[in-house]
């Protein structure tokens, strides 16, 4: 049974990450994770597999009929083939995990993170206003299936979400704008593609603290909502320096949380 300060901080966490997510078009668990093993006192594995499981439900369907709702075309072959690409992707990249030195990987994938954050935010107005697609590009589906296999693989390595890698490459490689990247990145959760993680998951910690993914689930549903409905405030250019600045924290979080590893051994 959760107390009244562990209900809200599942809450306000669940809260976070949806705001996070409906505005930027990301999973959210980079952050999620932290806030939960901070709020509930989980470990890092129960809150990471916590994470994958509060995300099993379509939660972000609300911020993908805002961004629908908006005008923001969703091109659903697309949207399918990265899925394809994804599953297969996330237990490989789990398995590599296992083998590979973690803190190495860690800080060679946040000088990446860092390379895109920088190219992100220098991208150039004329990019950052492009217009929507209507039909999916030449060549989409082998470049789809590839990118969807790297963000699952980024995914099943590192512990973050695929998005932050899935959505540059939307952009650069297929053409989408920012905001048509980030409706597809959120229409990939639509369908429960964590499942085999958090199977993993709850079979390695003996069991997940079930208790928490509700109040979790209802404040990611409103976070998402609401940071959808913010998302079409902000101008494309602001939007893209805002998800340069995201990438550019992610980056930090992965090389102070690579440091910590190094340090505890």
């Amino acid at each position: 049974m959760l107390t009244a300060a562990q209900l809200a901080g599942a809450s306000g966490a669940g809260l976070a990450a949806g705001v996070l997510s409906g505005f930027f078009g990301v999973g959210g668990n980079f952050i999620l994770v932290p806030l939960l093993a901070l709020a509930l006192g989980l470990t890092q594995h129960q809150a990471q597999g916590l994470t994958l499981a509060a995300l099993l439900p379509p939660l972000g369907a609300p911020a993908v009929w805002q961004y629908r709702r908006a005008g923001v075309p969703l091109l659903w072959p697309v949207v399918g083939f990265l899925i394809l690409g994804f599953l297969p992707a996330i237990p490989l990249g789990s398995l590599v995990a296992n083998v590979l030195p973690g803190p190495v990987l860690r800080i060679v994938f946040a000088v990446l993170l860092s390379v895109a954050a920088v190219r992100t935010w220098r991208t150039p107005k004329a990019h950052a206003e492009r217009p929507h697609l209507a039909t999916p590009p030449p060549r989409y589906v082998l470049f789809s299936l590839g990118a969807g296999f790297v963000a699952g693989f980024a995914s099943g390595l590192l512990g973050i979400g695929g998005a932050i890698v899935l959505i540059p490459m939307l952009t650069r490689g297929l053409g989408l704008s920012q905001k048509q990247a980030q409706a597809t990145s959120l229409a990939m959760l639509l369908p429960p593609i964590a499942l085999p993680g958090v199977w993993v998951y709850a079979q390695a910690q003996g069991g997940l603290p079930w208790g928490s993914l509700l109040p979790v689930a209802l404040g990611f549903v409103v976070g998402s909502f609401a940071g959808a409905k913010l998302n079409h405030l902000v101008t494309p250019v602001r939007l893209t320096r805002g998800f340069g600045v995201l990438l550019g924290v992610s980056a930090l979080v992965l090389i102070l949380d690579a440091l910590s590893q190094l340090t505890a051994r």
